[in-house]
């Protein structure tokens, strides 16, 4: 059995998917979260000197999505064979490319005014064919089902809530013209496991 420690900050931020793919399948891990002050203490402990990072049974896995895809992997999230786990990465490589283009105003722009402004011009502006790209992947892919791939739940839906959440505390009408992500949201939060993390988890910014 693998006893699993997940470092990261105490937010959602990078390490909130894997947290979610864990609470779902009901598997325990120590959740390690690092206040600010803390961090520059044990960043040498880290084998980039970053974090979130994965302790499994000794050994540090880093990077978020590797971190994601070997949990879901472990846990049976990652798809029924190898083309389903195709699929799932090709969702979450498109969920990639939203987050790395939102991300930097989220994190790096400590601004308010311009945070808010560059958020709100993303969101008009940019958003609407990252979620074109994601529904057609997802009317491709989920076999006519509320989850992107193969009509039952993958750790890609689980990247998918968090990635979105952050864009609903700016903006919450996203779904005008995207229906089938807010019933893919809303499936999500129905998972009994997901139910509960949600209720309990720490209330942080992002």
């Amino acid at each position: 059995m693998s006893t699993y420690k997940l470092f990261y900050f105490n937010g959602r931020g990078r390490a909130e998917t894997t947290r979610l793919i864990f609470a779902a399948a009901g598997q325990k891990f120590e959740d390690i979260r690092y206040e600010d002050d803390e961090w520059p203490s044990h960043k040498s402990q880290m084998p980039l000197g970053q974090i979130p990072v994965l302790e499994d049974d000794g050994v540090k896995l880093p990077q978020s999505i590797a971190i994601a895809r070997f949990v879901a992997k472990q846990l049976n999230l990652a798809g029924k064979d190898n083309l389903e786990q195709a699929k799932v990465d090709a969702v979450a490589d498109t969920l990639t490319d939203l987050l790395n283009n939102f991300a930097p105003i989220l994190w790096h722009e400590e601004d308010e005014v311009k945070k808010k402004e560059k958020a709100s011009k993303f969101i008009a502006e940019e958003l609407p064919k990252h979620f074109k790209n994601l529904e057609a992947l997802a009317h491709s892919y989920g076999n006519g089902g509320p989850f992107f791939v193969g009509n039952h739940v993958t750790w890609v839906d689980f990247y998918a809530y968090d990635t979105i959440e952050n864009l609903l505390e700016i903006e919450p009408n996203l779904f005008t013209d995207n229906p089938w992500l807010q019933t893919n949201r809303q499936e999500v939060e129905k998972l009994p496991n997901i139910s509960a993390y949600l209720k309990s988890r720490p209330k942080t910014p992002f």
